[in-house]
C-alpha cells in the first residue's frame, strides 16, 4: 500500500496555529505512513476537487465561516470514504454550520482553566487507544455537546462528569477522529497528546482496522 497522503491545515483566531500546527507537523512527520502537505489559513482548499489528492485531513482551525462551496466540498471529500481528524479547536470552528457539527460529532461549550488534568482511556480495545493506561495532561479541558452516538476513546472528569478527551465516528464511507486536547504549541507536544494523534492519523487514513 502507498502511503497516506495527508494535509494538514491550521489557522484560526484565537489559538496559536502556527505553534500548534509546526507542532502537529512535526508529530506526523515522525509516521513514515504518512505523506504530508503543510497548509495554514487557505479554506478554498476545501473547494472541490482540491481535496482529491489527499486521503486524509488534519485540521486544527477556531472560528471561521465557510462558503457553501467549501462547505459542500469538505463534507462530500470526508464522506466519499476519506479521513478528517480534528484537533482541540476543530470542535470551535464554523459555528454557524450546523452540518460541519454533525460530521465532527460535537462542538464546543467552555473551558475550566487552563490546569493539569487526568485522561482516561474508555475504550481500551481501539487501535488508537489500545494498551494505553491512564494519564497526566496540562492542557485546556474542552467541555463539549456532543453526539451520544460516537464512540468516545478517552474521557476526563469535569465536576465529578466524564466529558469525553477523544472520540471517532463514521460520516457516510469515511472516518473522522476528534481528539480535544492541543490547546497550545507545549500542550501539542505532549507524549500522549502525539501518540494519540499519531495513531488517530493511521486510523482516519488508512484502510480497515
Amino acid at each position: 500500500m502507498g502511503k497516506i497522503k495527508t494535509l494538514v491545515l491550521a489557522g484560526g483566531q484565537i489559538h496559536d496555529f502556527k505553534g500548534c500546527g509546526q507542532a502537529i507537523r512535526e508529530a506526523l512527520t515522525e509516521c513514515k505512513e504518512l505523506d504530508l502537505t503543510y497548509l495554514e489559513e487557505d479554506l478554498n482548499v476545501f473547494v472541490a476537487p482540491n481535496l482529491d489528492p489527499y486521503d486524509l485531513l488534519v485540521f486544527f482551525y477556531t472560528v471561521g465561516e465557510l462558503t457553501d462551496v467549501q462547505k459542500t466540498g469538505l463534507l462530500n471529500w470526508v464522506a466519499s470514504g476519506k479521513g478528517f481528524v480534528g484537533v482541540h479547536s476543530a470542535a470551535d470552528s464554523f459555528r454557524g454550520c450546523p452540518e460541519y457539527r454533525a460530521m465532527i460529532g460535537g462542538y464546543f461549550v467552555t473551558h475550566p482553566r487552563y490546569r493539569e488534568y487526568q485522561v482516561s482511556i474508555v475504550d481500551p480495545e481501539h487501535p488508537i487507544t489500545k494498551g494505553l493506561e491512564e494519564f497526566m495532561v496540562t492542557d485546556e479541558q474542552y467541555i463539549l455537546d456532543y453526539d451520544p452516538r460516537v464512540n468516545v476513546l478517552a474521557s476526563a472528569l469535569h465536576r465529578g462528569a466524564a466529558m469525553p478527551v477523544a472520540w471517532t465516528k463514521s460520516w457516510g464511507q469515511g472516518r473522522v477522529f476528534y481528539l480535544a486536547l492541543g490547546h497550545d504549541a507545549p500542550a501539542c507536544r505532549h507524549e500522549m497528546f502525539k501518540l494519540l494523534l499519531q495513531r488517530g492519523a493511521r486510523w482516519a487514513g488508512g484502510p480497515g482496522e
